[in-house]
């Protein structure tokens, strides 16, 4: 049977506990506490990189112990002076008191400096069933196997917050993810659990250029050297030949060049520019083809004198005109 002492002495260590908590901040049945914030290289942690869990003190494990939280331990941090929140779990609880460790491109994320204070407080979060991740830059799809590596590095990680950026460390190179979109929640748990995965085009990925048809190398006008003229095509200007083997008459014809008969059908068809007076002239003593009433007088002369020039009469072929011979002599 318990003695008015007995119920005395556990009134007295419930007020101890009560009093011990709220010495460190624990109010009600959730965990919430300030602590000031470094980096994981002040504790010679590198591995924590590699994830999102956090170094928190051994009085946040007492507390933690006291309350009937679900495992795994989730937390969501805040940085109440620029307004940002993440989510994370924790590693180890072998901090000094009154200070936290966490990985550097969380304190990227919620844009904290050494020393900076931040609010923890325990969270509950769903499982996830989808993300969509974005790639900073293209390299990351130059890897061989960018899933296999996603997969690796996602089992340090814990959960994932809509707006955060992840990163991942392959070959000696950090990989910079930004988690785009979370379902069914813009915070979800991704221990044990099936999640579908996305990829959105890289930050810096561009659109391949439509295909040009292929055309000339040189699309600005260039001035090109005047080509040479090529001859004209004069018509009649061969020269002729006779079926019985004899000189043709007209020699003179036959001597001139073609570029010298193209000069000349050439000026003939220009039209004079002398006064009236002086093209009669010209026309009659030149030889040039005048088309009018002046040039119809001029070419009529040389007609009729060729016309007067007496004609030498060719021999004409007549048959059986042979000699004969007789076979006896």
């Amino acid at each position: 049977m318990k003695t008015d002492q007995d119920l005395e002495q556990k009134g007295l260590t419930f007020v101890l506990e009560t009093m011990y908590f709220e010495g460190y901040g624990y109010r009600g049945s959730t965990f919430e506490q300030t602590y000031r914030c470094y980096p994981a290289s002040f504790i010679d942690k590198p591995q924590l990189e590699a994830g999102d869990k956090i170094i928190m003190p051994p009085s946040a494990l007492d507390r933690l112990a006291s309350l009937h939280i679900e495992y795994p331990m989730l937390f969501e941090v805040h940085n109440a002076a620029a307004e940002r929140t993440s989510h994370c779990g924790v590693l180890e609880f072998i901090a000094e008191e009154g200070m936290l460790y966490m990985p550097y491109w969380m304190m990227q994320n919620l844009l904290l400096q050494e020393g900076d204070m931040v609010f923890i407080k325990n969270a509950n979060l769903p499982k996830g069933t989808y993300v969509k991740l974005q790639p900073h830059t293209t390299d990351f799809l130059d890897i061989s196997n960018p899933k296999a590596i996603l997969e690796k590095t996602l089992r340090n990680f814990s959960c994932l917050t809509t707006g955060d950026s992840i990163m991942v460390a392959y070959n000696n190179k950090k990989y910079y993810i930004d988690i785009v979109e979370t379902k069914p929640s813009n915070a979800i748990s991704i221990i044990e659990t099936d999640c579908e995965v996305d990829f959105a085009p890289p930050l810096d990925y561009k659109e391949p250029e439509p295909v040009k048809p292929a055309g000339p190398a040189n699309t600005e006008p260039t001035t090109e050297a005047p080509a040479e003229e090529e001859p004209k095509f004069i018509p009649f200007t061969g020269s002729g030949r006779r079926l019985d083997g004899k000189a043709s008459k007209d020699k003179d014809v036959l001597a001139s060049s073609p570029a010298k008969r193209q000069a000349n059908v050439t000026n003939s068809v220009q039209p004079s520019t002398a006064t009236t007076s002086q093209g009669s002239s010209s026309r009659k003593t030149t030889g040039k083809l005048v088309f009018g009433s002046g040039g119809s007088r001029a070419d009529k002369a040389p007609e009729k004198e060729a016309k007067e020039e007496p004609k030498k009469e060719e021999p004409k072929f007549s048959a059986f005109t042979g000699k004969k011979y007789s076979l006896r002599g």
